[in-house]
């Protein structure tokens, strides 16, 4: 089952299996999905509408609001001596499609040195919109950018992501934006219709891992219900192979499994 989009802007800590206690900082509008991809793995469903452009729409919080929310909350935290290790701009979608993101960046980056200085900051990111300047300026405020690259071929990348923004925008928005992570999920439907798990795939992917040479690699499979009910996870053995492709080109690659329970039976 989808989880339902949070409503408020600052959520958790929740227990990240790579970033630790994460303070979740969500940019888009209350309570709806807002994303121009359609992942096949998205914990919030799927995407109904996607977003054509940066800002489309209404109900997205001002950068005011954003850093008023997350210094009230570190406050707090701090009073109760509660462990926080990241602050991640993630969500229901896609955070750098808030047509305000580089003063929320300023702003957040101010606020976290005012309170808690010793706490990252982290965005997740789909990696469609770092193309753009503003963008690419946003995201270098932060501490760390873990960026989306689940296909190095187009057809892959449709399959998985349904993303409409080429691969090759993707990779070159990539090479102007490092240094970052990228976060790569890997998974199969019941079928093998659906994957990127297989030797070309993965060939595809490794070959733009290499144009990138992001400092390290996240390689990782479902821990929650996706958007199609017959996905299934990678296995760890998998994992591990694709992760030592990798590290055989001298980039960093760590594996992350899966605890996804999903009953044989269930259909798309």
């Amino acid at each position: 089952m989808a989880l339902h989009p949070p409503e408020h802007i600052v959520y958790g800590p929740v227990r990240s299996r790579r970033l630790g206690a994460s303070l979740g900082v969500n940019l888009l509008p209350a309570g709806m999905k807002v994303c121009n991809m359609n992942c096949v793995y998205c914990q919030y469903g799927w995407t109904r509408g996607a977003a054509h452009y940066r800002g489309e729409g209404v109900g997205w919080p001002t950068p005011y609001a954003v850093e008023t929310a997350v210094s009230e909350r570190l406050h707090r935290a701090a009073a109760r001596d509660e462990l926080i290790d990241r602050i991640t701009i993630a969500g229901h979608g896609e955070p750098t499609l808030h047509p305000e993101l580089e003063e929320i960046a300023e702003r957040l980056c101010a606020a976290r040195d005012r309170i808690a200085p010793l706490i990252p900051i982290a965005i997740l990111s789909n990696s469609t919109t770092c193309m753009y300047y503003d963008v690419r300026n946003a995201l270098r405020r932060v501490d760390e950018r873990h960026m989306k690259l689940d296909a190095g071929d187009p057809f892959t990348l449709r399959t998985i992501n349904g993303s409409p923004v080429p691969i090759q925008a993707i990779i070159d928005g990539l090479l102007a934006l490092r240094p970052l992570t990228v976060q790569s999920m890997f998974v199969a439907d019941a079928r093998g219709r659906v994957k990127n798990i297989g030797e070309g795939a993965v060939s595809e992917w490794l070959a733009a891992i290499e144009r990138v040479r992001p400092i390290a690699v996240h390689v990782y499979t479902l821990d929650r219900g996706p958007a199609l009910a017959s996905l299934r996870p990678a296995s760890p053995r998998r994992l591990r192979e694709i992760a030592e492709h990798v590290r055989a080109a001298g980039i960093p690659a760590h594996v992350f499994t899966s605890g996804f329970q999903q009953s044989e039976h269930s259909s798309t």
